[in-house]
This record gives structure tokens, C-alpha cells and sequence, in this order.
């Protein structure tokens, strides 16, 4: 069977608005949930306080890894999406309109976002840039599979 991984990706992350998301900091794990959205080249974008553990494990370290997984039935087989990348706090505000579009066509934000951006005890804006995207599960085959789909800057749809 000849996957098209990428178009999985695609296709998988449009139908979920949030992700897990792994941070480490001194060997110490860390995960947690945050809504996200994504650009035409995949990379991926989530707003959150600077305060909170994975922001400041972010700060320390930018390598991060996550999950897009939607919720199935016991009697249903899983699929997941899942990935690694380099986090960074977004700071060029020049940036901030195209990053709102992109929560915008997901989400139910107004234009308020981009100002809370701007505070510095408001909810910033992350990008992911993602290295590496895998997915788990039949998508079309007979059994679970993983699949890799090596993703960088390189990478453009």
C-alpha cells in the first residue's frame, strides 16, 4: 500500500483542536493539553501563559514532542498523529495577524487575542516547528502501522 503520510497529517489534524504536548526539564517529564492551530506548512501554533511549566521548560528547552489523538471506542482501533519539534515563544508581533487567522479558521477567537499577545502576562503565541511527523494506526490498512513522514523547513506543500 502506497500512503500518501502527509496528506494523513493533513487531514487528521484539521478534525482535532487539541494536542498533547511533552516538555522536559533536569531529565523530568512534563505533558500537557493545549488548543492549537497550523499553518500551510505545518508548522504548529498554541497560546499560553509564560508562567506555566511547559512555557518555562520551553524557555530552557525548546525540544518538544506531542500527540494529536481523537477519542474512540474500546471496540475501535486507535489512530494517533505525532511529532517532534523546536518550540519558541512568537515575539516579532509583526507576526500576530497571521498567527489570530490561523485560530481564527479553528476556533471561536476574536481579534482580542492578538492584544493579550502583547501583554506580557497575557497568553502568547507559541510556534512549533515541527521536525519529524509520524502516524499510528490502519489508515486504510489491515493492521496498525507507524509511519514516519520526515518534515523540516525543507519541506514545503
Amino acid at each position: 500500500m502506497n500512503l500518501d503520510i502527509e496528506k494523513v497529517v493533513r487531514e487528521y489534524i484539521d478534525k482535532s483542536l487539541y494536542m498533547s504536548l511533552a516538555t522536559v526539564s533536569d531529565d523530568r517529564p512534563w505533558v500537557c493539553e493545549v488548543h492549537f492551530a497550523y499553518d500551510e506548512d505545518l508548522n504548529l501554533y498554541f497560546r499560553s501563559l509564560t508562567s506555566r511549566r511547559h512555557s518555562q521548560e520551553i524557555a530552557i528547552n525548546p525540544h518538544v514532542a506531542g500527540n494529536i489523538v481523537r477519542q474512540h471506542a474500546l471496540d475501535e482501533y486507535p489512530h494517533a498523529i505525532y511529532f517532534e519539534g523546536i518550540a519558541e515563544l512568537v515575539t516579532d508581533e509583526t507576526l500576530f495577524p497571521a498567527i489570530f487567522t490561523y485560530f481564527k479558521q479553528r476556533q471561536r477567537v476574536d481579534e482580542t487575542i492578538i492584544e493579550d499577545a502583547k501583554r506580557a502576562e497575557g497568553h502568547r503565541f507559541y510556534k512549533i516547528t515541527v521536525e519529524n511527523w509520524y502516524a499510528f494506526g490502519k489508515f486504510g490498512g489491515e493492521k496498525g502501522q507507524k509511519y514516519k513522514l520526515e518534515w523540516n523547513s525543507n519541506n514545503k506543500s
